[in-house]
């Protein structure tokens, strides 16, 4: 589908040490201690009951590794690979009690960005044959955001800003504050630095010519605008500042509204409805 280069493991081991430790409470996983002979080794692989894009597999396989440095881990479907259903996506081989200890925690980070990676390749896929790029939100799981964003990359979305600190996204309560639309903009461009990327968010067509006669941003957010009102934009804008479709996003206006001729489409739902896909670990 689309494949990224993966964080470095450093990045994302704190994330699944902290859910293995969650996992394992404060004795360790007790009914595998207790029926698991010690010695006892096994290969198991991770299936999948449905077919999807893949996400989380980097962190999987580095929940078995801090479980048992000794677990054989052998991927079969990377992230950002397609797969079928029954499709077997990774071999792990080693000490049972290991490898059943390290299951749920593997399964949860694979499954939840596996959902999200395949939602977003559907949502992608209804743009084909225009120029709108797919991208997130910051509508993402508290302490998960960078590898559900990762997630929507390995579907072939694009991201939108990770943090408040990566860009200047002036929203309507913000506008409001600050008193309208030009004294916004003025303030932007007396402080901000000329790094810094400025997105300003409006709903009507009146404001829009404002930004584009004041000056001072480089994207326009249109927020909740039916199609007819979308094309009016972008003909206003004749291809001055990038234009992205916001607000009641649903995967059946997607290809309507890509049509108008907008860069961007923000969907909220790729993180925050994404489903989990069914992946089972076999002995």
């Amino acid at each position: 589908m689309n494949a990224q280069p993966s964080f470095p493991d450093l990045i994302l081991e704190p994330l699944v040490r902290g859910a293995l430790a969650e996992d394992l409470g404060t004795y360790g996983d007790l009914t595998t201690r207790t029926v698991i002979p010690a010695g006892t080794r096994y290969a198991a692989r991770i299936v999948a009951r449905e077919a999807g894009i893949a996400s989380g597999m980097q962190l999987a396989e580095i929940a078995f590794r801090l479980v048992d440095p000794s677990l054989e881990f052998h991927l079969h479907v990377p992230d950002g690979g397609a797969f079928d259903k029954g499709e077997v996506m990774a071999e792990i081989r080693g000490e049972a009690a290991s490898i059943l200890t390290a299951e749920r925690v593997a399964l949860n980070f694979a499954g939840r960005l596996c959902g999200i990676a395949t939602q977003t390749a559907a949502f992608v896929a209804e743009t084909r044959g225009t120029k709108a790029r797919i991208t997130c939100t910051r509508k993402t799981t508290p302490g998960l955001r960078i590898v559900e964003k990762q997630a929507v990359l390995h579907g072939g979305g694009f991201n939108h800003r990770f943090s408040l600190s990566d860009a200047i996204l002036i929203k309507d309560n913000h506008i409001a504050a600050a008193g309208g639309i030009r004294s916004v903009l003025q303030a932007v461009k007396a402080r901000a630095s000329h790094m810094v990327r400025v997105e300003i968010e409006v709903d009507r067509l009146d404001q829009l010519a404002d930004v584009l006669d004041e000056g001072g941003a480089d994207v326009v957010l249109l927020d909740n605008m039916d199609s007819p009102t979308l094309r009016e934009a972008v003909a206003l804008n004749a291809d001055r500042l990038k234009l992205e479709a916001s607000g009641n996003m649903r995967l059946a206006r997607i290809a309507e509204v890509a049509a108008t001729g907008v860069d961007y489409i923000s969907v909220g739902a790729l993180t925050h409805s994404a489903g989990t896909l069914d992946l089972g670990l076999d002995f």
